[in-house]
């Protein structure tokens, strides 16, 4: 009988391109993925320690786990990621004594793989059996051989993280940097695409950082170079990128790149210096906006994402205030804003006082949250009656979605499978997060329809 494997996850894209890793091994020796845990022979929880809520939610879930392990003794039930951290930690071995395997982030799962082939008298040879998997919910990975690959494939780049930034716990977790060989990259990344992935997201914590820790080594222009000759791909992205980092190289190879995405995500985090340097980011306001105006000036076309964290130690009404005018200043496409939260083990949880209120934070969250609405449906509506090339994703809700080369989201409507399909789609409507529109074939026949049929005057 078929063994099979459950995966919980949450957390970043990294947490989703590590799964897929160990995902992946599984299926060689001849695992099969199920949605739902009673059903598994193997459990795996991959977690996140970026915010104090997902850790507790991590720990919740494997508390849940337990009953079902006393049924099921010979349920192997695995723990990786940030929670376990690059150094393990023999505290959490000793609380949850139920959990078979520890696995630190970046893992391919070889600890997990000798777990389950112990004692065995058969030697599995891990055969080219290449794991399909659906994103449900966020938070839960699980295989669809029926549905195929997801459309879009996350690959991590670069592991770990040497710029400690006193919000973060991640350096601590994943470790330094870590850069993966091209030639292993590019082997997923052809892998993937012949398993009918049409897109990857190159990952890093901080992706510009690609090649650093070697000398002489490769950037992440070389690394899109190399990957946008694999035959068979389309898009490619790449996140998450920081100021200090982001140079005219790579913009060049946005620029010059067409299965290139021209999407950037750079976060400020703050628009004041003072936090700026409380938070260890390296940069001036100045710096950021000089930046901003050279990634306008090569690549026009670019849509750019921004990170805020409001109510950090010490941010008074007149700082936050600047952070408001700056993004008023520059109209991002898309903003991410999270209220601050110490997080056990930071230097910022450490040495600084969390002295901005919660309500305060929340009223500051809900102000930028409102402007940036208005920007976005201003950005969004100069989309209007333009044609743009859509690479098809999924169906939700009885239409067709997807997005554009700048990351917009679009949905239409359409009879036959456009899975997987760029189809070239005429906006006829933009709210602020989303577009909707028709297919260009669609809105052709529609006009020669209308101009075919007889005026009558009565």
């Amino acid at each position: 009988m078929t063994k099979k494997y459950h995966f919980w996850i949450s957390g970043c894209q990294m947490n989703y391109a590590d799964a897929r890793q160990v995902a992946n091994r599984l299926e060689r020796i001849g695992y099969r993925g199920t949605a739902t845990a009673e059903d598994a022979d193997v459990i795996i929880l991959q977690t996140c320690t970026v915010r104090q809520h997902a850790e507790d939610k991590a720990f919740g879930r494997l508390q849940s786990l337990k009953p079902l392990k006393e049924i099921k003794p010979d349920l192997t039930l695995a723990m990786m990621g940030c929670i376990v951290g690059v150094k393990g930690d023999e505290d959490l071995k000793a609380r949850y004594p139920y959990v078979d395997v520890w696995m630190p982030p970046a893992t391919d799962g070889t600890s997990l793989i000798s777990h389950l082939l112990q004692g065995e008298d058969q030697i599995y040879e891990e055969q080219n059996i290449h794991h399909r998997y659906d994103i449900q919910d966020g938070e839960a990975i699980v295989p669809a051989q029926k549905k195929g690959m997801n459309i879009s494939a996350p690959v991590a780049v670069v592991y770990g993280c040497s710029h400690a930034c006193t919000f973060c716990i991640i350096p601590q977790r994943r470790g330094v940097e870590r850069t993966r060989p091209i030639g292993d990259i590019v082997s997923e990344v052809r892998s993937l695409v012949a398993q009918g992935v049409r897109e990857v997201v190159l990952l890093g914590q901080i992706v510009d950082r690609y090649g650093k820790d070697i000398p002489d080594g490769p950037d992440l222009a070389d690394l899109l170079r190399v990957v946008h000759d694999v035959e068979g791909l389309e898009r490619i992205r790449f996140l998450t990128s920081h100021p200090n980092y982001m140079t005219d190289q790579i913009l060049y190879a946005v620029r010059d790149l067409p299965r290139v995405m021209p999407q950037i995500e750079v976060p400020i985090q703050a628009g004041d210096d003072e936090i700026l340097a409380k938070m260890k980011r390296g940069y001036t306001v100045q710096d950021y906006r000089q930046l901003i105006h050279r990634i306008r000036e090569i690549v026009p076309s670019s849509a750019i994402h921004n990170d805020i964290i409001v109510g950090f130690p010490g941010e008074s009404e007149e700082q936050f205030r600047r952070t408001y005018d700056l993004l008023e200043e520059l109209e991002f496409d898309k903003v991410h804003i999270a209220r601050y939260s110490p997080r056990t083990g930071t230097v910022s949880a450490r040495r600084m006082n969390d002295d901005v209120s919660e309500d305060e934070k929340r009223k500051r969250f809900h102000l930028l949250d409102s402007l940036q609405k208005d920007i976005s449906l201003r950005k969004m509506a100069l989309w209007l009656g333009k044609t743009v090339e859509v690479l098809v994703e999924d169906k939700h809700k009885g239409r067709w979605r997807g997005r554009t080369p700048q990351g917009k989201l679009v949905f239409f409507d359409g009879g036959r499978n456009r899975r997987g399909d760029i189809v070239d789609v005429q906006i006829t409507y933009a709210g602020p997060w989303s577009l909707s529109g028709v297919p260009a074939e669609q809105k052709t026949h529609m006009s020669q329809a209308s101009e075919s049929i007889p005026l009558t005057l009565i």
